[in-house]
């Protein structure tokens, strides 16, 4: 039984490590895989004229980065929920929000760390945003 427990340990952790690691190519930008599924302010798609409220915008501060998207929140139309990976796929962070919250968020990068990583803003009416942003 152990073995078989071993194993299911094993193939659950090579799984996660091949889904990270197709994220950057997620997020590539120009990637015609992904039209009208990821959104930026540069490929809106079909919700051209509403990057500004949707995008998320990033500034870094040292290690920290802060996430906002400029978007009024109500009951019908709010932001989910902002998430932020790193190029090579690690995850960093995500905040989840209700109608009542300020799409507002914050995380800290790894010591040192240097490159791409991609914010990620969702909207429940127009759909996932992407700001990818250098350090």
């Amino acid at each position: 039984m152990q073995d078989r427990r071993d194993f299911l340990k094993t193939t659950v952790a090579a799984a996660s490590l091949l889904a990270i690691n197709s994220v950057p190519r997620a997020f590539a930008a120009g990637n015609p895989m992904y039209t009208n599924i990821i959104y930026t302010k540069d490929n809106p798609g079909r919700w051209v004229g509403k990057a500004a409220i949707h995008a998320p915008q990033v500034t870094v501060t040292g290690s920290k980065v802060n996430v906002v998207t400029n978007h009024p929140m109500s009951n019908e139309h709010y932001i989910v929920r902002h998430t932020l990976v790193l190029e090579d796929g690690t995850y960093i962070g995500s905040t989840t929000f209700t109608p009542a919250d300020k799409p507002e968020s914050s995380y800290e990068l790894p010591a040192g760390y240097k490159g791409k990583f991609y914010a990620t803003s969702f909207c429940n009416l127009h759909d996932f945003w992407l700001t990818e942003s250098m350090v």
